[in-house]
């Protein structure tokens, strides 16, 4: 095998921002900001806005994840004038 060509895997913390919701697992993501996690070791996390405990489809409940205002971007744009 050739050396120095696989990406890092590594344990990232994945963060909901939406839900406030963290998890451990692994990954090859680069990230620059670290967290300290439950077990008092240092990992890098990665946010992110949607993941199983804030979508949906998996929580049953229908809410509107708008977060860039992509709606009321397209409604301006496109409104009948």
């Amino acid at each position: 095998m050739k050396k120095d060509i696989h990406p890092n895997y590594r344990d990232v913390v994945f963060y909901d921002t939406s839900s406030e919701y963290k998890f451990l697992t692994k990954s090859t993501i680069e990230t620059n900001e670290t967290i300290v996690w439950e077990d008092g070791k240092e990992y890098p996390v990665y946010k992110i806005e949607v993941s199983s405990n804030s979508h949906p489809f998996y929580t049953g409940k229908k809410m509107i994840l708008d977060t860039a205002g992509r709606v009321e971007k397209f409604n301006r744009r496109y409104a009948k004038k």
